[in-house]
């Protein structure tokens, strides 16, 4: 804890140590369930009973959907992909996808049509269907996008972001935070919102930033925050972020945890953003005398089994892939004790 002060001067609660802790454990939990283990899968009490995200945001199931049967199935113009990512995190529920799936029979932008689009969501609705995911705070109405149904208005947008070439403009761009800047341009797109969208993008081919780049603390994030150190009136939440990012291995260590990374691929700033999330989650059981800002003091979302298999399956150009299907000696020695098992796990995944 001294050399945190030293680098950088804020206070940590006990809350910080909470962080490290609860991110190892989830990464025990998510490995535990790939091999095929049967629950109970953690002896922690609030993390089993209750539902959080992974410590890595691209092994949660909605973000495996995406990358392996939205982003890298179909068409790969960028228009095309750009459409497909951006539909599907509109809504970021996958039997929403799965119910345009349904009804047109492939989705793709040169045969989409708003009328067709808008019938098939407001018949959804009609019969008492969610259409929505409650994961992000979506604004229903903005300066020029004033539709009575929400969908309608993010339809629209859709539309102007691709007739204003949005896609091919992605490419020309330098940084990650020149392509947040772009996204968040446009109506209805905050802060959160377009970061999350543009991280999304990146798992594609139309953008290639390290993961490292660039971050935007939500308001979950801000709240761990504030629950993790006394102090941070003077520092920028994106600076304590990337300092946790960057001190990882040393805070385990410290902390004695076995941390089992993504198959060598440490936590990113997007997936510590979210982490301190799910851990101001967390803290209001574990720490309920720390009451961060938001002033939540109860878990809303209990866990509850999916029976659904996961085919674990990331961008390519993070070269994890084949460490995953052929089961390779780093990824076996490094995880699984059982090489044999672990080969026929690594291919099957898991039912969560």
């Amino acid at each position: 804890m001294e050399v945190l002060t030293k680098l950088f001067p804020v206070k940590p609660t006990k809350v910080y140590e909470t962080f490290w802790k609860f991110a190892a454990e989830r990464q025990e939990i998510f490995f535990r369930r790939f091999r095929g283990e049967s629950p109970p899968w953690t002896r922690d009490v609030i993390l089993a009973e209750h539902k959080f995200t992974n410590a890595y945001r691209a092994s949660d199931r909605v973000s495996q959907h995406l990358i392996r049967n939205v982003i890298y199935q179909g068409d790969q113009a960028p228009k095309e992909v750009f459409f497909r990512c951006m539909l599907f995190k509109i809504f970021n529920r996958v039997s929403t996808w799965k119910l345009l799936e349904a009804e047109l029979g492939e989705v793709r932008y040169s045969t989409y049509s708003f009328s067709h689009y808008n019938d098939i969501l407001t018949r959804a609705m009609q019969r008492g269907e969610r259409i929505f995911s409650a994961a992000y705070i979506m604004p229903s109405h903005a300066a020029g996008f004033s539709a009575t149904f929400k969908h309608r208005n993010y339809l629209a947008l859709l539309e102007k972001m691709i007739t204003d070439e949005v896609p091919s403009r992605l490419l020309d761009l330098k940084s990650m935070a020149s392509a947040f800047e772009l996204l968040r341009s446009y109506p209805l797109m905050g802060n959160f919102l377009a970061y999350q969208f543009v991280t999304d993008l990146n798992y594609s081919k139309i953008l290639n930033f390290s993961e490292m780049d660039f971050v935007v603390a939500g308001p979950g994030a801000k709240d761990g925050i504030r629950k993790c150190f006394t102090t941070t009136s003077e520092h920028a939440e994106a600076d304590l972020i990337r300092l946790i990012a960057d001190r990882q291995t040393e805070e385990f260590d410290r902390l004695g945890l076995n941390f089992r990374s993504l198959w060598g691929r440490p936590l990113q700033l997007i997936d510590c953003q979210n982490l301190f999330c799910e851990v101001s989650k967390y803290a209001r059981l574990a720490h309920p005398e720390i009451p961060g800002v938001s002033g939540r003091t109860r878990i809303k979302q209990k866990f509850t089994r999916n029976p659904e298999l996961i085919h674990y399956w990331f961008p390519p150009k993070w070269g994890l892939n084949d460490l995953i299907l052929a089961g390779s000696e780093h990824a076996l020695t490094e995880h699984f004790p059982n090489t044999k098992a672990a080969q026929s796990r690594l291919c099957l995944g898991f039912r969560p």
